[in-house]
């Protein structure tokens, strides 16, 4: 069991309900709260920083399920400690994602981490921890949006995909995933003069600014333009996607950025054929989530994707995750923990 000091980014609730961040130094890994009823435990090096982390480190955000806890929903580094019978031994490169890391047990956000075994996934060929965490649940999420669209039809001579919330990590990572794979890519996103250029480096094709999908039509359906979208962003943007989206196109609803309210008709649906598909990466299961990572770590421009990553150290978390509440931050962000083997 670990005893050489550590740091844990711990938030804990008030008692006026308000939640509170604090980095804590610890020597012992059972200091650690709400901590995984699992056999595997994780030297983490490598973090990253999301939207959903943001809103858990802020308080801004119904995130956190427990307190006290350590925030980060998602992790790579080192096996540090397995069952006997474990299917990894120490020295072994994981990451893990989803399953209420860094929401209802505590996650990346410590030198250490403890898991259920199955939760874990050997870090794929190709690919390095801190590739895995530019990637992130972000990236994954992106990948499941893909093969939803894939699995329904949606194809690259079809027509174009928009995507929402394109300077996100989510959007960020469909826009090189889309575009590799032959797509017409349409980015939609409130900056489109200041990172235009940073867009079509992506892949985009075509810009469009969130507006014009934000605004309600008052018609059940519009003209058609999408063969498929991916939408971060739900309410009146992924209402107005699903009335201007083609005759049996798809839909790959995965976020709320703009409301989790969805003021449509079911027009859409029983005229155009239209497929509203709902992406989960939280309990994703285990077999879509080996296919998802083996086809990240073979779809994806690794080049480009590390030119979309900034890393930050563990000091940057509460900072950054200001500026991510604030649109101020695009692409992807990995915390660099310093705990290399």
């Amino acid at each position: 069991m670990p005893q050489h000091p550590f740091t844990a980014l711990i938030v804990d609730q008030r008692e006026n309900g308000q939640s509170t961040a604090t980095s804590t130094e610890l020597t012992d890994i059972k200091a650690l709260p709400n901590q995984a009823d699992g056999d595997l435990l994780i030297r983490v090096t490598h973090s990253s920083l999301n939207y959903k982390d943001a809103l858990a480190v802020t308080g801004k955000g119904k995130v956190l399920r427990k307190f006290p806890i350590v925030p980060g929903i998602d992790a790579a580094g080192f096996v540090e400690e397995a069952a006997e019978n474990s299917a990894f031994q120490g020295g072994d490169e994981v990451l893990v994602t989803g399953y209420g890391l860094g929401e209802k047990v505590s996650g990346g956000y410590a030198g250490f981490c403890r898991v259920k075994e199955n939760w874990a996934l050997p870090i794929p060929d190709g690919l390095s921890r801190q590739d895995c965490m530019a990637i992130g649940t972000a990236g994954f999420t992106a990948m499941l949006s893909v093969l939803a669209l894939e699995d329904h039809g949606v194809l690259p001579d079809q027509g174009p995909v928009v995507v929402t919330g394109a300077t996100g990590g989510v959007g960020s990572i469909a826009i090189l995933l889309l575009s590799k794979l032959g797509y017409e890519v349409v980015a939609a996103t409130g900056r489109v003069e200041e990172q235009g250029d940073y867009l079509k480096s992506l892949g985009a094709t075509e810009l469009i600014h969130r507006e014009e999908l934000a605004n309600p039509s008052g018609k059940p359906l519009e003209s058609e333009r999408w063969a498929g979208a991916i939408d971060t962003v739900g309410g009146e943007t992924l209402a107005s996607i699903l009335r201007q989206t083609k005759y049996r196109g798809s839909v790959a609803a995965c976020g709320l950025a703009g409301g989790s309210n969805l003021p449509t008709t079911v027009f859409p649906f029983i005229l155009r054929g239209v497929n509203l598909l709902g992406i989960d990466s939280v309990m994703c299961p285990r077999s879509l989530r080996e296919t998802a990572w083996h086809r990240l770590a073979t779809d994806l421009d690794l080049e480009k994707l590390r030119g979309l990553q900034t890393v930050i150290t563990f000091e940057d978390i509460p900072t950054i995750a200001q500026k991510i509440l604030s649109g101020k931050v695009r692409g992807r962000l990995i915390v660099c923990l310093g705990q290399e083997k």
